[in-house]
């Protein structure tokens, strides 16, 4: 009788592929190597999802979402810096239109599909109000900082920092991202987790052992990297195909940052299947936290260092569409109880911002 591996198979052997096909001379074989690719980037999407759950359910909330945001920023980052340094004219955008996609996706994508989902299935879904509040709060001041007021500064013209302006962003953007950790991980950890007893993991599966949660981290850190630079790799198709299609360069932004997100968007819907809201808002409110609040003083280092002026500010529509979903957030998260009308709402939020990118 064969003995049950610790670990499904595979989760283990999928990033393994990626990683070799990446190194693999495919380009001779066109849009079959393209195809390849793409298969094995959900693949290891997938498979870091799966690990990303096992070291949740082993070190407990809220720190198993909190290691998921922080890694797939970090991979974030270092996608856009890359793309950045080795990129041709529009990438002193791609920072703030990626940034700007991640929040918006996170925002009415990625809550309003949980929502949907919990209020479907559970009719009414719980979470700790405190929790909430204190992300929300640190993520509006971050997000006007950043996004919003470049534009209405005068040191230079258009919706861009001066060095010393950006320095003095990128420094307050650590310091509110580093006291929301300080928060959720030390002062006031019980505001993150789960009300009452359906959230805890522990009552329904026993955690795993410390050899396969050891195990999980090292195959996310592989699956993470593998995405990013599958992501890389498949960059120059995907703008060849936006430009083809006609549609704006700004979309560009939109995909890789989809593409990032999607780890921490499918462990967010399978909480929120599983009746644990708060876990899926730990994991979406803290990724918006993560991405922005460690994005934006990573390509202002780079800014300085290199010289390449970056554009912050985003326009009027996306300003619009931006305090919208803020303050429909605020709204629909403001009683510690959703259902699906909030769902509903904040997809349809989503769909105007999709559909104002295509058809501006």
């Amino acid at each position: 009788m064969l003995k049950k591996l610790p670990l499904p198979l595979w989760t283990v052997a999928l990033p393994i592929f990626a990683w070799l096909a990446y190194f693999l001379p495919l380009e001779g074989i066109g849009g079959f190597g393209t195809a390849l690719l793409v298969v094995l980037l959900i693949g290891s999407v997938l498979a870091a999802v799966h690990h990303a759950e096992v070291v949740a359910h082993k070190v407990g909330e809220p720190f198993g979402t909190l290691l998921l945001a922080l890694a797939v920023t970090t991979i974030e980052v270092a996608l856009i810096v890359s793309l950045m340094l080795t990129g041709g004219p529009g990438t002193e955008e791609l920072a703030r239109d990626t940034v700007f996609a991640a929040v918006m996706i996170i925002l009415t994508g990625m809550i309003g599909i949980c929502l949907l989902v919990g209020g479907v299935k559970f009719k009414q879904q719980e979470f700790s109000l405190d929790g909430v509040k204190a992300a929300l709060v640190a993520l509006t001041a971050i997000l006007v900082l950043t996004l919003i007021l470049p534009n209405y500064t005068t040191s230079v013209v258009g919706p861009s920092y001066t060095n010393a302006q950006l320095i003095f962003v990128a420094i307050i953007s650590l310091i509110l991202y580093g006291a929301f950790v300080l928060i959720q991980a030390v002062r006031h950890r019980d505001f993150f987790l789960p009300p009452g007893d359906d959230g805890n993991e522990e009552a329904h599966a026993a955690p795993p052992t410390m050899g396969v949660a050891l195990g999980s981290g090292l195959l996310l850190l592989v699956c993470l990297g593998i995405v990013v630079l599958l992501a890389k790799a498949l960059a120059p198709d995907i703008e060849d195909a936006v430009v083809n299609a006609g549609a704006p360069k700004s979309l560009v932004g939109v995909i890789i940052a989809g593409v990032v997100l999607l780890p921490e968007g499918l462990a967010a819907y399978r909480a929120a299947r599983k009746n644990r809201l708060q876990t899926s808002l730990n994991l979406a409110l803290g990724s918006a936290l993560a991405s922005i609040g460690l994005t934006i003083p990573a390509v202002a280092v780079v800014s300085i260092i290199t010289g390449m002026t970056i554009t912050l500010g985003i326009d009027t529509k996306s300003m619009v569409l931006l305090l919208l979903s803020q303050f429909t957030i605020m709204l629909s998260l403001g009683s510690g109880r959703t259902n699906v009308l909030q769902g509903v709402v904040l997809l349809t939020i989503f769909a105007a911002y999709l559909f104002t990118i295509i058809a501006p």
